[in-house]
C-alpha cells in the first residue's frame, strides 16, 4: 500500500511538469515548429533537445507503471490533455527523425518498446497515435518491417477496431511495397515464418489474425507461392473449431471473395464516375504535348497517363474475368491426396452438420481440381442424397465437382442410382442412363411444371451433342437429321445428282435458321470450373391466384388516401393558392391602376346623379 501510494504521489508532479512545459511550448505550434525544423534543422537543436527530454521523461514514467493498470495512474489515465500531449510529441519526433539521425538514433527503438510493453494499458487515442508514429518510421525505412511485424500482428489482437484496421492495412501495404519491384525470397521467408508460427498457436484470436492476413496476402498475389497456400489449407486441421471453420469458409468462398470484393474493379468504376472523361484522340495527344503553357502541358500529360493506366488496368481485369480458369489455394497443395483423405476422416468424426457439409464440399472441390480417386468418398456422400436433406443443392454441386473421367464407373454407379431413384424418376427405375431411361426422361419436356419441362429440354439438348442415337428421332434435332440425310445420300451413289442437290438445298441449315455449335468442355476444363449450388435451385415464376393478386394490389395502395372528387379535393387542399386566387392578388401596373381608379370614380359619379333624380322629397 505504501509503495503504491508513493508511486501515485510521485506521478502527479511529473504529470504537472509535463503539462506546464507543454503550455509554455504551445506558444509555437507543433506544426509550425515541424515545418521550421525541416527547413533549417541546425537552428532548432535546442527545441529538439527539449522535446526529446520531455518524451524520455514520459517514457520513464510509463515504464515504471507498465505492469499496473493504466487507468489507476493518477493524472494520466483520466486526463485526455496529457495523452494528446504525449501523442503529438511522439508524432513530431517521428516526422523529424530523418533530419536528426544522430540525435534521435534511439527514438525508434524506445517507441517500439513503449508500444510493446504498455499498449494494452494505454488509452485508445494515444495507442493509435503512437502506432501511427511507428508506421511513419517504417514507411521512411528507418525501421524494417521484419523488426515490427510481430508487434503489428500483436496490436490486431487487443480488441481495438481502429487500431486493428490500422495495423492490418500497414502489414499488407508494407509487404506489397517490399515485393513491388523485385522479390527478396529470404526476407519473405522470414516474414512468412512469423505468420506461420502464429497460425499454429492455440490462441484463437492470434491464429485467426494470422490466417486472415495470409489469405489477404495470397488473394492479392503478394505472397502467391506454395508455402502460403499450403499453410492456409493446413489450417483446416487446427485444433480450435473456430479456426478450422474460418479456414473452411475462406477456402470455399475464395472465388466469391475475389468477385464480390474486387477492389481493383470497384476503384476503376469510382474513378470513371468521379474523374472527367478524357477521350484519347490524336487531337488530345497533340494538345497535351504542343499547346498551352508548360504547367498546362504537364497537367494534360499527367491526365493522359492516368487514362492510359486506367484503360490498361480495365483491359487486364476484363481478360482475367473472361478467363474461365478457377484458382484457389487448393491448386498449390503439395499432397492433395493426403489432404483429401485426412479431411474425409475428420469429416466422419464431425458431429456438427454445418461443418460436415463444408468439409464435404471442400473434399469434392479438391477431388475435382486435382482429379483424385477417392473411392470411399462417394458411398459416404450417398448417405446424404435424400429429398428432405438440408442443403441438397450444395450436395448436388459437390457430386458434380467430385466426378471426372478418371473415376472408376463402379465407384459412382450407386450414387447415380440414388439420384435417379430419389429425384429424377417417379417410378424408381433401377438402371443408370441408357436409351430407355433417357427417352423416359425426355417425355417430361411437355410437363405442366415449368421447372421439370426446362430440365427435360436441357437434357435433350445435351444428348443431341453427346450421343444423339439414344434419343427418339423427333428429339434429335434438325441438324442431326440433315447430317444423317447427307450421309445417306453419299453409302446411295446411284441416285440423280440433280435431285440430290435439290434435297440438299431444301434442307440447307443456313437457310432455315442460324445454329451455333454447342461446344461441350473437355474434362480438364470441367475440373477447373467451379459449380455454383444456386444453379440447382428452381426459379420458376408461377401464376398467382386471385387472392394473391388482390392482396398485392391492396398492398400498393396503403399510402393512398380516400377517394375524393376534384372539387372536394381542391377545397381540402393544404398547399398554396390556385392560379385564379393568385390572379386576384396580382399587382397591376401604374397606368392600369389609374385607369381602374378613374373608371370607379366615374361610376360613382353616375350613380350619385341617378340617385338625386330619383329622390322626390318628403310628402307635404
Amino acid at each position: 500500500m505504501s509503495s503504491h501510494g508513493h508511486g501515485a504521489s510521485s506521478a502527479a508532479p511529473v504529470a504537472e511538469h509535463f503539462l506546464s512545459a507543454g503550455r509554455r511550448s504551445e506558444k509555437l505550434s507543433l506544426s509550425t515548429l515541424q515545418s521550421m525544423m525541416k527547413c533549417d534543422p541546425e537552428s532548432y537543436l535546442s527545441q529538439l533537445d527539449v522535446l526529446q527530454r520531455q518524451f524520455n521523461s514520459s517514457l520513464e514514467l510509463f515504464e515504471q507503471k507498465a505492469d499496473k493498470n493504466f487507468a489507476s495512474i493518477t493524472g494520466i489515465g483520466s486526463d485526455p490533455t496529457l495523452a494528446k500531449y504525449l501523442g503529438d510529441r511522439a508524432m513530431l519526433l517521428a516526422h523529424v527523425t530523418p533530419l536528426y539521425p544522430e540525435h534521435l538514433a534511439n527514438f525508434p527503438a524506445k517507441l517500439a518498446t513503449l508500444i510493446r510493453c504498455a499498449a494494452r494499458h494505454l488509452p485508445s487515442g494515444l495507442r493509435c497515435r503512437l502506432a501511427q508514429a511507428l508506421i511513419l518510421l517504417v514507411n521512411r525505412k528507418i525501421l524494417d518491417i521484419g523488426e515490427t511485424l510481430s508487434l503489428f500482428m500483436e496490436l490486431q489482437t487487443l480488441g481495438d477496431r481502429t487500431l486493428k484496421k490500422l495495423a492490418f492495412d500497414h502489414v499488407i501495404h508494407s509487404i506489397k511495397r517490399m515485393n513491388q519491384k523485385h522479390k527478396n525470397e529470404a526476407k519473405n521467408r522470414a516474414l512468412q515464418n512469423v505468420l506461420f508460427s502464429m497460425l499454429q498457436e492455440e490462441d484463437e484470436v492470434r491464429a485467426k489474425t494470422a490466417l486472415v492476413t495470409l489469405c489477404e496476402l495470397h488473394r492479392k498475389k503478394y505472397w502467391f507461392d506454395e508455402r502460403t497456400a499450403n499453410a492456409i489449407c493446413t489450417a483446416c486441421f487446427h485444433p480450435a473449431s473456430r479456426i478450422m471453420r474460418a479456414a473452411l469458409l475462406l477456402l470455399l468462398d475464395y472465388e466469391k471473395i475475389e468477385n464480390d470484393s474486387n477492389s481493383d474493379e470497384s476503384d476503376i468504376e469510382d474513378e470513371t464516375k468521379e474523374s472527367p472523361q478524357v477521350i484519347l484522340s490524336k487531337e488530345t495527344i497533340y494538345k497535351a504535348h504542343h499547346q498551352g503553357t508548360a504547367a498546362s502541358k504537364k497537367k494534360k500529360k499527367a491526365k493522359l497517363e492516368r487514362v492510359m493506366r486506367r484503360m490498361k488496368r480495365k483491359q487486364r481485369l476484363s481478360t482475367e474475368r473472361n478467363n474461365n480458369s478457377y484458382y484457389s489455394p487448393l491448386n498449390h497443395l503439395n499432397d492433395a491426396q493426403g489432404f483429401a483423405e485426412k479431411l474425409l476422416s475428420r469429416c466422419r468424426k464431425c458431429e456438427i452438420f454445418e461443418v460436415k457439409m463444408m468439409m464435404l464440399k471442400l473434399i469434392a472441390r479438391t477431388v475435382g481440381v486435382h482429379r483424385l480417386i477417392l473411392s470411399d468418398f462417394y458411398p459416404f456422400l450417398q448417405k446424404y442424397i435424400q429429398p428432405r436433406q438440408l442443403d441438397i443443392t450444395n450436395l448436388f454441386a459437390a457430386v458434380v465437382q467430385a466426378c471426372h473421367d478418371k473415376v472408376p464407373p463402379n465407384d459412382v454407379e450407386p450414387l447415380f442410382k440414388q439420384i435417379v431413384t430419389e429425384f429424377i424418376h417417379d417410378r424408381s427405375r433401377p438402371e443408370l442412363m441408357n436409351e430407355d431411361l433417357l427417352r423416359d426422361l425426355a417425355s417430361y419436356k411437355k410437363d405442366r411444371e415449368k421447372a421439370v419441362s426446362v430440365a427435360a429440354r436441357s437434357l435433350i439438348g445435351l444428348f443431341r451433342e453427346l450421343n444423339p442415337s439414344l434419343l427418339v428421332k423427333k428429339d434429335r434435332g434438325w441438324h442431326i437429321e440433315v447430317s444423317e440425310q447427307e450421309d445417306d445420300d453419299d453409302v446411295h451413289t446411284s441416285g440423280d445428282d440433280e435431285s440430290v442437290g435439290t434435297n440438299r438445298r431444301k434442307k440447307d441449315p443456313a437457310k432455315k435458321r442460324k445454329f451455333a455449335d454447342f461446344q461441350v468442355p473437355n474434362s480438364d476444363q470441367l475440373s477447373l470450373k467451379r459449380v455454383d449450388s444456386s444453379m440447382f435451385d428452381v426459379h420458376v415464376k408461377r401464376r398467382r391466384s386471385k387472392e394473391e393478386r388482390s392482396a398485392l394490389a391492396k398492398a400498393g395502395r396503403e399510402d393512398r388516401g380516400k377517394y375524393l372528387p376534384r372539387k372536394a379535393a381542391n377545397q381540402k387542399k393544404t398547399g398554396g393558392l390556385s392560379n385564379r386566387q393568385k390572379e386576384r392578388k396580382k399587382k397591376m401596373p401604374v397606368v392600369a391602376k389609374r385607369e381602374k381608379i378613374a373608371k370607379s370614380h366615374l361610376e360613382k359619379k353616375k350613380n350619385n346623379q341617378r340617385a338625386g333624380k330619383q329622390f322626390r322629397g318628403r310628402k307635404a
